[in-house]
This record gives C-alpha cells, sequence and structure tokens, in this order.
C-alpha cells in the first residue's frame, strides 16, 4: 500500500498549510507518483463532485442564514429569547444559549452563529459586567448546539459522504439540540450563580410582552419546523429545503422591512466566500477518496479497528476519542467530509445506526472545535472578542465538562437520536 499521500498531507496539516491545499496536495501526489493511472483524472475527480444535487443544499443554507441576518430576524429572536430568560441569574448568558438553539434552524454554522454573537452579545455583556472571558466561553459552548438543530450544514456534509438520509439526520438533530441547550443553561445557571451574575432584566417580563416578542420571531421559528415537516410529508428533498428556507427568510425580511435591494450583493458575496471554503474542501477530498478507494485504506482501517473489538460501545468510545484528536487539529467540516466514507462502513459492520453515528461524530468534531490546540471555534471567538486563548480555555472548563458529558449520553443513549426518526419514518 502507498501511504505517502497520507504522510504528505499530514505534513501539509502540521506545518500550517490550509486544510483544503493539503488534501489537493495530498490527492495530486498519489496520481503524480503511482503511475497507476492519467494525472488528468485528478482534474475530473475535483469537478465530478460538483455535479451533486445533494449538495446544492450546502449553499443554500449558508444563504438562508446570511439573509436572516439582513432580515432583522436574528435581532428578533435575541428580543425573544431575552423577554424569556433575561430575570434568570445571568440573564444575558442564558439569552446566549437560547439563541444559538433558535439560530440552529437558521445559520446551520456553529462558526457563523458564534461570530454574529460575539459581535453582538459579548460587547454587551462586556458592558453589564461580565467577564469576556466568560462571555467567549459562553458564546463558543453554546454555539454548537446550532450544528445539531436542523438544518445544521454538518449534517448535510455527513448525510451526502456517507449516503445516509438528510431527512432522518434532521430529525435526529432536535431532541439531542433541545436537550444539550437545557444541560448547557444549567451549567450557565450553576457559572453565574458563582461568579455573582446579575439578570439583565430587573423582573420578568409581562406575558404579553412576551407574546409579543414570540410575535416578532415567530415567522423565523417556522423554517425549521417547515424544513422538516416539507422533507417529512415528500413536498421537497432536503437541497429543495434550502432553496424554500433561503426564499421564505427573504420574504419575512420584506415583510418586516428590513431586507433592502442593496443588501442582495452583500448577500451573494457572503455566500459564496463560505461557499467556496466548504465546496473546495469536498473537492479536494474527494480525488484523495479515489486515492483512498484505489489502495482499499477505507477497508483496511475497518478491519484494523474491528480486529481491536467488534463490541459497538467500545467501538463508539474508540472512534470518538480517534474524532476529539483529528477535531484538535483538522476543521469540522474537513474532518467529516475525509473520515466519514472511512467510518461509516466500520459501524455498519456492527450494526450501529448510521443516522445515530452521524449524530455523534458532527457534535463530536464540533465540541473538539473549542479545545486547544487549533480548535477553530476558539480562535474565531477570541480573534473577535479580543480574550487570550488561555483565559478562555481556564473559563470554558464547566462547558467541556458539561459537553463532554453530553457526547457520553449521545453516544450511549442512541434513541435520544433515533426516536423522532423511527416515529416518523416508520
Amino acid at each position: 500500500m502507498t501511504l505517502s499521500p497520507v504522510f504528505i498531507l499530514l505534513f501539509g496539516i502540521a506545518i500550517g498549510i490550509p486544510v483544503a491545499f493539503a488534501i489537493a496536495i495530498a490527492g495530486l501526489s498519489f496520481f503524480l507518483i503511482s503511475g497507476a493511472m492519467p494525472p488528468e483524472i485528478f482534474i475530473q475527480r475535483i469537478v465530478a463532485v460538483t455535479h451533486s444535487f445533494p449538495l446544492l443544499a450546502v449553499p443554500l443554507f449558508v444563504m438562508t442564514g446570511v439573509v436572516m441576518n439582513y432580515a432583522g430576524i436574528t435581532s428578533r429572536m435575541m428580543t425573544f429569547a431575552e423577554a424569556m430568560t433575561g430575570h434568570w441569574k445571568g440573564g444575558l448568558a442564558q439569552v446566549n444559549v437560547l439563541l444559538s438553539t433558535l439560530l440552529g434552524g437558521v445559520s446551520g454554522s456553529a462558526n457563523a452563529d458564534a461570530a454574529m454573537q460575539s459581535k453582538v452579545l459579548v460587547p454587551e455583556m462586556t458592558k453589564r459586567g461580565y467577564d469576556p472571558a466568560f462571555s467567549s466561553a459562553v458564546t463558543a459552548s453554546s454555539s454548537i448546539i446550532s450544528v445539531i438543530i436542523p438544518p445544521g450544514i454538518g449534517l448535510v456534509l455527513y448525510g451526502f459522504m456517507g449516503d445516509v438520509s438528510i431527512g432522518r439526520l434532521f430529525l435526529a438533530g432536535i431532541l439531542p439540540g433541545i436537550v444539550i441547550c437545557a444541560a448547557m443553561m444549567g451549567a450557565v445557571a450553576i457559572q453565574s450563580r458563582r461568579l455573582g451574575l446579575q439578570p439583565s432584566l430587573d423582573r420578568p417580563m409581562p406575558w404579553i410582552d412576551r407574546g409579543r416578542a414570540f410575535a416578532g420571531a415567530f415567522l423565523a421559528l417556522l423554517v425549521p419546523i417547515g424544513i422538516v415537516g416539507g422533507i417529512r410529508f415528500g413536498f421537497f428533498t432536503p437541497t429543495e429545503a434550502g432553496a424554500m428556507a433561503a426564499m421564505f427568510a427573504a420574504i419575512i425580511g420584506v415583510v418586516y422591512g428590513e431586507l433592502k435591494f442593496t443588501h442582495i450583493r452583500p448577500i451573494l458575496e457572503q455566500t459564496m466566500q463560505a461557499t467556496a471554503v466548504i465546496l473546495f474542501i469536498i473537492c479536494a477530498a474527494n480525488a484523495f477518496g479515489f486515492y483512498m478507494t484505489w489502495e482499499r485504506i477505507p477497508a483496511a482501517v475497518a478491519n484494523a479497528m474491528l480486529a481491536m473489538t467488534d463490541n459497538p460501545l467500545l467501538l463508539l468510545l474508540a472512534i470518538n476519542l480517534l474524532l476529539i484528536i483529528a477535531g484538535m487539529f483538522i476543521e469540522g467540516s474537513a474532518t467529516i467530509i475525509l473520515l466519514t466514507p472511512i467510518l461509516v462502513p466500520v459501524i455498519m459492520k456492527v450494526g450501529i445506526d448510521p443516522v445515530h453515528f452521524g449524530i455523534v461524530m458532527v457534535f463530536n468534531l464540533t465540541v473538539a472545535g473549542i479545545t486547544p490546540p487549533l480548535g477553530t471555534l476558539m480562535f474565531t471567538t477570541c480573534a473577535i472578542t479580543g480574550v487570550s486563548i488561555a483565559d478562555f480555555i481556564k473559563a470554558s472548563v464547566p462547558f467541556y465538562i458539561v459537553l463532554f458529558g453530553m457526547l457520553l449520553v449521545l453516544t450511549f443513549v442512541p434513541q435520544l437520536s433515533l426516536w423522532l426518526p423511527d416515529l416518523k419514518f416508520n
């Protein structure tokens, strides 16, 4: 077996080459060095993946999140979240967590959610006496919820790379997302009492005012419900759901009077920039995946892992450890794209449901994004808030405990992920 492309990939990542370029260079090296086939095949593999209809869901869901921000829906959701939790101790921190959950059906991206809240909420929390490190830790940790609540982009990528039903994955993420939200709000409550943080509101907001706040966010809250319901009842595919979500977001923005004609250009620019990064990784990974398939690396990895144990729970623990280590060094989307084709056949051989594994894998890799040394969520948040990495890590310890605890719950309680998909699709 020729392992040189694997070493080239690891070396490229180790010296700081962007992941997409490291994958592309490693894939190209196989075609140039092995002589097994013409180098032109490399270009064909790069281009071929862009013809996938399911993959069109990625830019459409990215656009939905961008349109939501310009449409003023994000601010309305924040108002609703504060109306419900602002009177609790550490009220703005609770708003932070609840907003991430509400935006899960909007942005679908943890990095987008963390960046937005770092710009909007963290400065306000700092003004009201919150420690910036604590605020940054809450922001980055709670943004993880947004990848689990549909329509998470990580779930789309996993479904595409692993040939798993995206509709089932979307349903599978709802209950875990709610449970993780509750666990995070509990952790925030404990930390807020320990740190002596005050509520953002002097008293509970009257229910009539909460109703007005809910009415302002109501249309946006319908987006994830419409997406999952439309897929479940066969009105549209996951890809078409992305188009419907983007169109619905634009209509809401027009109704609210905040989406302007001049916003079209920045919306398209931001969508293209975010999409280009993801698609470049996917294209490069497709070429690299051809090399792995040619050399039967997935089969070799599967046999090696199964030789260690064929116990599903022990195997899941081993894979979780592998994913945590990989996620500490490689961005989550790239890791999903690289490892899904390798790991899905392994878990299916021991009877693990690929939908359950998808929730565990996506959550695992996103949690790794807030851990040192190279967690992308950690760096995104700290770059915007100006908090040092050391202070961020210290403030994040209680949230690490909660999130890794939730990872174990998702791993060992598969029905938490499978109950809704089994109920609706069976």
